[in-house]
């Protein structure tokens, strides 16, 4: 009832003319001009001070004849007060915004411009020496301005931002410029991880703006909440559910350059912090921190984001405080989201007939080793019972579309399934397997790529590393499947970070897989890495562990190999892996049944496991 509500209150400002997270801003500024927006390093900058100092940046690119409203500029810049004043200014001047990765090398981010259609970029100046001569020749040979934030330039034709700034007025722009006639009109581009080739430009329109930046509203998040932003503002949930969410609220965010585990709640206490966002593993790395006795000693009552492991997720509350702790799903380009507002561990969402009745989506049947939807005798697809898990799909239509990605006709189609259950019928599809119970909680179990098969079983590598990060010993673990010559299907290896000070116990690792996961479920092959490598928003990268294998020609990492002689995981030398390559020396025993009630996503007894512990 509160979403119809928040759809509601979006209707009825749109026949106000509000139509725009500008428009929403401008709001704010005319309410409260004097509160306190952004906090960076210590400097305050008011509702007021954004908006004229974004009125600055709208000033200077008002006077470029090349620049016309509905124009795609790109930033690339990191978190700073100065994002914000050039996403607004620009906003305000209607041009279309995309935002841009600042850990792509010059090559993907060349792809990334050009994909966006482009016609100028703006660098903040802490990028500018990550980037290659060749990729600013390349820029200015295709034509494309850009815009270093800074007072000179080394470069010839490149122009800077700074200098500009302190000579144009902070007048407002024309009101033309800055009005919208339309919120499903484009207005930001951002990209996708590019896990499958190079990132995608997802199409974002003000009106999924205007409805992300509801998020914290509807965990009751209110004015005088104090939030504290830490993600990279070129991702969503840091620029629209928290920048965006700000402004919703009419509050304050703490604006963070780069996450610190270590500083997190000294910052929270030093500024008064009520709400955070998270994502990936961040929580994770606050319990992985030293205990100290001020750590509880914090203002935080409510924590938005997504990817929080359920035994994460209860030792962070024993260890931290009764924070309520919203769970979402959703991707950048989708059509269909999820919210846990009642808590519930583990879980990212319930449906309900309201829910249902909101936005149309199924769970499909999903044959993992043919990588497709399973269909009937007539070529339906087949939708999954209750406490099964399967593949999401979200219908497309008017009310939920499917915006599609910049530039890229061909990976927008693949992302439709079409002629589902009946002809003519388009859903979006997810690329996620996800489970929901008997009580209509809705649980993520793993990317359809992530997902492999061995023995004729599904393997959802998260609840695998979910059992591996019980042991004491083990920091993170990162699971995934190998190939492995003479077998069908993929068998399970894991990367573990070891907890500083601990040593790999192969014997009780043994025993600890044996005792929680069914035999098809253990991972055969263990890899200790120092780091675990992750992506800008904290997941896991696995593309690179997957063709590296299980080769210790090419592998300097310890590697290890279950032993079912020795009942322990032994050193994996070269000659048990040439063994391997000439003879099936890995069990073909099939599982006897007594493990598999521990494991099986189905019955969500994983969701039971206690908290990491000293598992004897």
């Amino acid at each position: 009832m509160r979403r119809i509500r928040f759809k509601m209150r979006i209707t009825r400002r749109a026949s106000k003319g509000i139509h725009s997270l500008t428009d929403m801003f401008m709001l704010q500024v005319q309410k409260t001009p004097n509160k306190p927006f952004i906090i960076y390093e210590g400097n305050v900058h008011t509702y007021q001070d954004v908006d004229r100092r974004s009125n600055k940046v709208a000033q200077v690119f008002l006077r470029q004849e090349a620049l016309k409203k509905g124009d795609t500029i790109a930033l690339l810049m990191s978190n700073e007060p100065d994002f914000i004043h050039v996403w607004f200014g620009l906003a305000k001047l209607g041009f279309v915004i995309t935002f841009l990765n600042v850990n792509l090398h010059s090559r993907s981010l060349l792809h990334c411009v050009n994909t966006s259609a482009a016609k100028a970029l703006v660098i903040g100046a802490d990028c500018l020496g990550c980037l290659e001569e060749e990729f600013i020749f390349q820029l200015l040979k295709n034509n494309i301005g850009i815009w270093l934030m800074s007072k000179s330039s080394s470069f010839q034709h490149v122009d800077t931002l700074l200098d500009k700034l302190d000579n144009v007025s902070d007048d407002p722009v024309p009101p033309h410029l800055t009005a919208q006639t339309s919120m499903i009109n484009t207005a930001l581009y951002i990209f996708t991880s590019g896990s499958t080739g190079f990132p995608k430009a997802a199409v974002i329109s003000h009106l999924k703006i205007l409805s992300v930046c509801l998020l914290f509203a509807q965990c009751g998040a209110a004015s005088q909440d104090i939030m504290y932003i830490t993600l990279p503002l070129y991702h969503i949930s840091a620029s629209l559910i928290g920048i965006g969410g700000c402004i919703e609220l009419g509050a304050t965010c703490v604006l963070k350059k780069k996450f610190s585990a270590s500083q997190f709640w000294s910052d929270c206490t030093k500024y008064n912090v009520t709400l955070f966002l998270y994502i990936g593993e961040i929580c994770r790395y606050l319990c992985h921190q030293p205990k100290n006795e001020g750590e509880r000693d914090h203002l935080v009552r409510i924590a938005l984001g997504n990817g929080l492991r359920p035994a994460v997720w209860e030792e962070f509350l024993m260890r931290f405080g009764p924070i309520r702790i919203f769970e979402f799903y959703g991707a950048t380009e989708g059509n269909i989201g999820f919210f846990n507002y009642i808590n519930k561990i583990g879980a990212v969402g319930r449906v309900s007939i309201f829910l249902k009745f909101l936005s149309s989506f199924e769970l499909l049947k999903y044959d993992v080793w043919k990588e497709e939807p399973v269909k009937d005798k007539h070529g339906w697809c087949v939708k999954t019972l209750k406490g099964e898990a399967g593949l999401l799909v979200a219908r497309v239509s008017p009310s939920t579309p499917f915006d599609g990605y910049a530039g890229n006709q061909e990976a927008s189609e693949r992302k439709l399934l079409r002629d589902v259950f009946v002809k003519g019928d388009v859903y979006f599809n997810t690329g996620d397997l996800m489970l929901i119970d008997q009580d209509g909680f809705v649980y993520f179990t793993d990317r359809v790529g992530d997902t492999f098969r061995w023995k004729g079983e599904n393997v959802a590598t998260l609840e695998v590393a979910e059992v591996l990060g019980m042991l004491d010993f083990v920091q993170e673990a990162n699971v995934y499947g190998v190939s492995v010559k003479g077998y069908e299907g993929r068998i399970g290896m894991a990367a573990i970070v070891l907890i500083s000070d601990q040593q790999f116990d192969g014997k009780r690792l043994y025993k600890h897989v044996m005792d929680f996961l069914p035999r098809y479920a253990q991972p055969q092959f263990v890899r200790i890495m120092e780091v675990m490598k992750t992506t800008t928003t904290f997941k896991h990268q696995k593309g690179h562990l997957v063709n590296e294998g299980f080769n210790p020609e090419i592998i300097s990492d310890p590697l290890y190999f279950l032993d079912e002689h020795v009942k322990s995981y032994i050193p994996l030398t070269k000659e048990i892996y040439r063994r391997l390559l000439l003879e099936k020396i890995i069990s073909n025993k099939q599982n006897d049944g007594q493990n598999d009630a521990l494991m099986m996503v189905q019955n969500k007894h994983i969701r039971q496991i206690p908290a990491k512990q000293d598992v004897m």
